[in-house]
């Protein structure tokens, strides 16, 4: 039987229009034209500005035939341009691709011919990068190659010969393009939000490109999710340690603009860096990767400013953060949002929403429970922990494993020109996250491993994140990460990777492994501590993700823990 609405009223262009984040910037600027809106060095534009310079740009794209259906590409750190890009770009139809500036020349090379970027927009410290990368893409395609046009940001805290060397390579300006743009641009909506928005890639290998495609829609729901979740405020100053290359920034360059906030930027992120920028510009929020978290609890006393002058709030996802380095932050004053999602989901798409009965408990309590990935965000429909063999849920007993799974409007579209991926990953009507975890009595979700990150051990299941959880707590350990390494005996063991703190004596290793492998022997099941420690720096992604597949093959370089003679 048909189900019918109490009326057949339809829709109509005055009370029906496509969802888009766009608007929010058109608003900032009606409503506070004069505000600061982006702040990046001695370079301040107020709302209207930002709004007349995005305007110039999808102004100056379409004249270049730009529009729907048009990749424009962007290599950049967190400059203004690369916030207006979030903007400009989609005004003009074209679809935004920002791309990670710490990957190599065959890998961009790779992206910008997957993406079919027409035009790449690039900041002058990385067009040397940019140039192998289409010198690559030439020496690929042999005859019938079109170079994209190249646009150079300029940015007074570079070289200047390199700004130098790169128009007389032909690129031009990126200030000087602007001109040609008309800053009151009619700018047309999408007449559909699922039409893309933005284009990121979330695995730099070129055997398997994974393209996240994301429509207007999610990204309005995302944007206004972020602000609720966090007690984001009109006028909230927030300071760019995320990498706006990273899922878009979570969406937050698009939040900023509908809570009307202030942009800092920060070019390099270092923990002195942040901790200047919350005095001088009285910072309410800002996002980082726990490894920039753990930065900010071991910084030296002379690079800090403390006690902080004001609450600071701070979001983290991107890896599971250990309970110590919560605890850390919160000692320093810092108030610690915990949240966790993937490039497929907006960034950031389930929360640790805080409850107020936990005040009352002690801070390690606290930490612990922070700890989990929490709940779904108000903008997710549904999120789940269902069991690898049969699909069905798995109990809320803390205890049994499954993969979490995402469903609704802040999913991505899918993977670019990968319908193999697609069909994975969206099997049974759900997005699979590959990550690991168990659902609490509470409800609450918490990851216990990638799929691909879990340690096999004589048929016992290890957690590498609750082995790097208890590592954390050893006074010596400043960054510690695990993988499985091959076992004569056991077939796979726990390796420990190893970061010391500052001014600790490294001159005997031994001893030092001897002492933190005793350590865990005090806190977790025998099979779980780690056969072998191997101090060193830890290799990190853009966002300051540690890099497990790097740590995977030095494992395997390593060879086999050997069977004892004893």
């Amino acid at each position: 039987m048909e189900m019918r609405d109490i009326d057949d009223l339809p829709k109509n262009a005055a009370n029906y229009m496509a969802l888009t984040p766009l608007w929010f910037l058109e608003r900032a600027a009606t409503v506070h034209p004069t505000r600061k809106a982006v702040i990046h060095g001695s370079r301040t534009y107020t709302w209207l500005q930002t709004y007349q310079r995005c305007r110039r740009l999808a102004s100056a794209l379409s004249k270049r035939s730009i529009g729907v259906g048009s990749s424009v590409a962007i290599i950049a750190p967190n400059v203004p341009a690369l916030y207006e890009a979030h903007f400009g770009i989609p005004m003009s139809g074209a679809v935004v691709n920002t791309i990670n500036i710490r990957l190599n020349a065959s890998t961009i090379a790779f992206l910008l011919g997957h993406s079919q970027s027409t035009i790449v927009i690039v900041d002058q410290e990385f067009f040397n990068l940019a140039e192998d990368a289409l010198r690559i893409m030439k020496e690929k395609s042999q005859s019938n190659f079109t170079p994209p046009l190249v646009i150079v940001i300029a940015d007074e805290s570079c070289n200047p010969e390199t700004l130098k060397y790169a128009l007389g390579q032909g690129a031009i300006e990126y200030e000087k393009f602007l001109e040609s743009g008309d800053p009151d641009f009619a700018w047309k909506p999408p007449q559909d939000e699922w039409q893309s928005i933005a284009l990121g890639y979330t695995s730099g290998t070129t055997a398997s490109p994974k393209g996240v495609v994301l429509h207007h829609r999610g990204a309005y729901l995302m944007a206004l999710s972020n602000p609720i979740i966090w007690e984001m405020n009109e006028g909230a100053v927030y300071l760019w340690t995320l990498p706006m290359f990273h899922c878009n920034g979570w969406c937050f360059p698009w939040t900023l603009a509908a809570v009307c906030g202030i942009n800092i930027c920060l070019r390099q992120v270092t923990a002195k860096g942040i901790y200047s920028a919350i005095a001088k510009y009285r910072v309410t929020h800002f996002c980082a990767a726990p490894v920039v978290l753990n930065s900010i609890v071991n910084a030296p006393l002379e690079d800090t400013i403390l006690p902080l002058p004001h609450v600071v709030r701070v979001m983290t996802a991107g890896a599971a953060p250990p309970p110590s380095v919560l605890s850390g932050m919160s000692q320093k004053g810092f108030r610690v949002t915990h949240t966790y999602g993937l490039s497929e989901t907006y960034g950031p798409s389930t929360v640790c929403a805080w409850k107020p009965e936990w005040d009352s408990l002690p801070p390690e309590t606290q930490a612990r429970l922070n700890a989990r990935q929490g709940v779904r965000y108000v903008g997710l429909e549904c999120l789940d922990v269902i069991s690898t063999q049969t699909g069905q849920p798995v109990p809320a007993d803390g205890k049994t494993i499954g993969e979490i799974v995402f469903r609704g409007n802040i999913v991505m579209k899918g993977y670019l020109k990968n319908s193999k991926a697609n069909e994975e990953t969206f099997a049974n009507g759900w997005f699979h996250s590959g990550d690991l975890g168990v659902k609490n009595p509470d409800g609450y979700i918490e990851i216990k491993d990638r799929s691909k990150d879990i340690i096999i051990s004589g048929g016992e299941n290890i957690s590498s994140v609750e082995v790097e959880n208890s590592l954390y707590l050893h006074p010596a350990v400043m960054e510690a990460s695990v993988v499985a390494r091959a076992d004569e005996r056991w077939g796979e063991s726990p390796c420990a990777f190893v970061t010391l703190k500052p001014g600790v004596d490294k001159s005997d290793e031994q001893r030092l492994a001897e002492d933190i492998m005793k350590f865990c022997r005090s806190k977790m099941p025998a099979y779980w501590v780690p056969k072998s420690v191997i101090f060193g720096p830890l290799p990190k992604t853009a966002t300051g993700k540690i890099q497990k597949h790097v740590l995977r093959a030095k494992a395997k370089e390593l060879g086999p823990v050997r069977m004892s003679k004893l």
